[in-house]
């Protein structure tokens, strides 16, 4: 089988807020056409690898390449022109401007000139938000947000996607909703890092899983291998 593509390769990475040390020598990858699950308890460091990967909170040692280049210490719209796009906790939507803004504000090729993700293939995959692309932003519900940020995200036409607390605080059907777009995303070849709450979830969308403890890796393996070892998401995850 011919070897993927490697898109993003952290190395060694050391990242601090001031003087706590949070993520303590990482090693993370992502290949071409890979869906990885990103898990652990609160505080273990998930957002912190995130942020890392794409600038936002630089690492003190190691390297992050984006398919190749070292990107350590460069701004985190460098990173996302070299076709990685982040939907952040908190979500960050544009509330001062109408859905259809949010949308077409971010449209724009791939890195390899695919326009695979258009404005009408964003609303099929969503059509609640369809129904309100005149609406601003803050007028959405949570899960409407949320479906909104991981539109945009697309309109991008990125090579990953990295979707950071995919469905907290959504209702169960519109969770549901999230997951069956993950799968959707999946397919479509992007690959993709899901931080969520709801493991058995993440594992049904996941190639590879990582889970995170005290800023370290303590296990990285294939979903089966996951659900394999019962004990390991008893004592990593407290399930």
């Amino acid at each position: 089988m011919a070897e993927r593509e490697r898109l993003i390769a952290a190395r060694g990475v050391h990242t601090y807020y001031g003087a706590s040390h949070i993520l303590r020598g990482i090693d993370f990858h992502v290949d071409r056409g890979e869906t990885i699950g990103l898990m652990g308890r609160n505080g273990m460091g998930k957002t912190t690898l995130l942020k890392s990967l794409m600038g936002i909170v630089p690492p003190r040692g190691g390297t992050v390449e984006v398919k190749g280049r070292d990107m350590v210490g460069r701004p985190p719209y460098e990173v996302a022109q070299r076709g990685i796009a982040y939907v952040p906790e908190g979500r960050g939507i544009f509330g001062n401007l109408s859905v259809r803004e949010n949308l077409v504000m971010a449209a724009r090729p791939g890195t390899r000139g695919q326009r695979d993700w258009t404005y009408e293939r964003v609303l099929d995959t969503f059509p609640r938000l369809s129904e309100r692309l005149n609406h601003g932003g803050q007028q959405l519900s949570g899960g409407e947000q949320q479906m909104l940020t991981i539109g945009r995200a697309l309109m991008t036409n990125p090579d990953v996607l990295i979707l950071d607390e995919a469905t907290e605080g959504l209702a169960p059907k519109i969770a549901r909703e999230i997951w069956r777009i993950c799968g959707l995303i999946r397919a479509s070849g992007i690959s993709s890092v899901i931080v969520d709450k709801a493991w058995k979830q993440v594992t049904q969308v996941t190639d590879r899983n990582v889970i995170l403890v005290k800023g370290t890796v303590a296990f990285e393996g294939t979903s089966a291998e996951l659900h394999a070892q019962p004990q390991l998401l008893e004592h990593y995850l407290g399930v």
